[in-house]
C-alpha cells in the first residue's frame, strides 16, 4: 500500500501530463478546438521522444555516447514503409502493383527482399528486430573489443554515414534519395482521416507512457545500478567480476528498440521516410534533445525532444534558414550554462540547496570525473544488489 502510494505521489507529474495526452488532447481534437494538424505534429514529437528515452539510457545511465541512433530509427521506419507501400498497390500513381520509384528505375519485378513485406504482422516484428539484430551486431564486436568513449562514438557515426550512403542509392531498391512515401493505408484504414490520425496519435501517446514507465523501472531495478556503476567506473566494475559486455550490450539494444518503435509510429503520420531522416545531423540532432532536456532523468529527455522540435517548427516557418544557427547556440548554452539541461535547472529553482550537491553529470564533467565517493556508492550498490 505504501509502495503504491510513494509511486504516485513520486510520478503525480508524468501521470497527469500521460492523462493530458492520451485523453485531454484527443477530445480537444474531436471537439474541434486542437486542430488535425498540430495533432498529428504532437504525435511526430513523442515518436522523437521514444527515440530520445533509449539515448537516455545509453548516453545518460550507462555513457555510451552512441551517434546512430537516427538509423535505427530509420530502420523500423522503413520496414513499416515498404508494408503501407505494397499496400497502395494499383492506387499510385502510375497504377502498377510495383512501387512507383521501381516504375522509373525500370524494374520489372518486385524483389525478393520486399516480400514478407506483404504480410503486416511479419513486417512489424521485422520492423522491430531488424534494428535490434543490428545493434546486437555491432554492438557485440564493439563492446567485445572494449571500444568506447569517443572511439566508439566516432565509429557510430562512421555507421551512420555509411548507411546513409548505402540507402541513397537507387540500386538498394528502397527508393533512394526520394525515400519511401505516397502511403495510403495501415490495415486497411485510410490514413487521411481525422479519426485515423487520432488513433495514431493515441498510439504513440500511449506508446511513450508505457515506455516511460518501464524504462523507470529498469533504472531502479538492480540492473539499472550496474548500468549507472559502468557510467561511474566501468573498471573497478568489470575488476569485481561483473559481465560489463553484456550489461552495455543490452542497453544498447534497449537503446535501438526505442528508436525502432518511435520509427514505426512516424512513419504513418508523416507519410514519408528518406535516408535524410538517418544521417550523421539527425543523430546530432537526437543528442543535443537529450542534453537541453537533461541526460540521466528519464523526463528530461521527453521534455528535449518536444520542446527542440517546437522549436524548430516555429523557427522554419518564420524564419527560414536560421534553425542550424538556433540550434548550435543552444546546444552551447546548455554545455556552459546549464548542463543538467532544464530539468536540472528546474531541480535547482526547486531545491536549491540540493542542487549544490556534486553529481555525476553535473557542470559539463564527463562521467569518468565524477566524484569519486559517488562512483563506490553505486559500484557498492551494484555489487551488493547483483550478487
Amino acid at each position: 500500500m505504501k509502495t503504491s502510494e510513494s509511486f504516485f505521489r513520486r510520478e503525480r507529474t508524468a501521470l497527469v501530463l500521460s492523462a493530458l495526452a492520451v485523453i485531454a488532447v484527443p477530445s480537444l481534437n474531436a471537439l474541434g478546438i486542437v486542430s488535425d494538424n498540430n495533432l498529428n505534429l504532437l504525435g511526430r514529437y513523442f515518436c522523437f521522444a521514444l527515440a530520445a528515452l533509449g539515448i537516455d539510457l545509453i548516453w545518460g545511465y550507462t555513457g555510451i555516447l552512441s551517434l546512430c541512433q537516427a538509423l535505427f530509427f530509420c530502420l523500423g521506419g522503413y520496414c513499416i514503409g515498404m508494408h503501407m507501400l505494397l499496400k497502395t498497390g494499383t492506387q499510385s500513381v502510375y497504377g502498377s502493383a510495383l512501387p512507383d520509384f521501381m516504375v522509373w528505375n525500370q524494374v520489372k519485378s518486385l524483389p525478393l527482399f520486399w516480400e514478407p513485406f506483404r504480410h503486416f504482422p511479419v513486417a512489424l516484428a521485422l520492423a522491430l528486430a531488424v534494428p535490434v539484430l543490428f545493434a546486437l551486431l555491432f554492438g557485440f564486436f564493439a563492446f567485445r573489443s572494449r571500444i568506447k568513449g569517443v572511439y566508439l562514438s566516432i565509429i557510430t557515426q562512421a555507421l551512420a554515414l555509411a548507411m546513409w550512403l548505402i540507402f541513397l542509392r537507387n540500386e538498394t531498391m528502397l527508393g533512394g534519395t526520394n525515400g519511401l512515401t505516397d502511403f495510403k493505408t495501415l490495415l486497411g484504414l485510410e490514413l487521411a482521416r481525422p479519426g485515423v490520425k487520432r488513433g495514431l496519435y493515441m498510439l504513440t501517446a500511449a506508446a511513450l507512457i508505457v515506455s516511460y514507465f518501464a524504462a523507470r523501472y529498469l533504472v531502479s531495478s538492480k540492473a539499472g545500478k550496474v548500468l549507472v556503476a559502468i557510467r561511474d567506473s566501468e573498471h573497478r566494475l568489470r575488476f569485481t567480476g561483473f559481465p560489463v559486455t553484456r550489461y552495455k550490450l543490452f542497453a544498447f539494444c534497449m537503446a535501438a528498440l526505442l528508436a525502432a518503435i518511435g520509427g514505426i509510429l512516424y512513419v504513418p503520420q508523416t507519410g514519408i521516410i528518406t535516408p535524410g531522416r538517418m544521417d550523421v545531423k539527425s543523430s546530432l540532432e537526437m543528442i543535443v534533445w537529450v542534453a537541453v532536456g537533461g541526460r540521466g532523468t528519464l523526463g528530461g529527455p521527453i521534455l528535449g525532444a518536444i520542446g527542440t522540435s517546437l522549436a524548430y517548427t516555429w523557427l522554419t516557418s518564420k524564419f527560414p534558414g536560421t534553425w542550424l544557427y538556433f540550434l548550435g547556440f543552444l546546444f552551447i548554452t546548455v554545455v556552459l550554462f546549464f548542463p543538467q539541461g532544464a530539468m536540472g535547472a528546474l531541480a535547482k529553482l526547486r531545491f536549491p540547496r540540493a542542487a549544490r550537491k556534486p553529481s555525476a553529470v553535473a557542470n559539463g564533467k564527463s562521467v569518468a570525473h565524477a566524484p569519486e565517493a559517488e562512483s563506490e556508492t553505486a559500484i557498492a550498490a551494484a555489487a551488493q544488489e547483483g550478487r
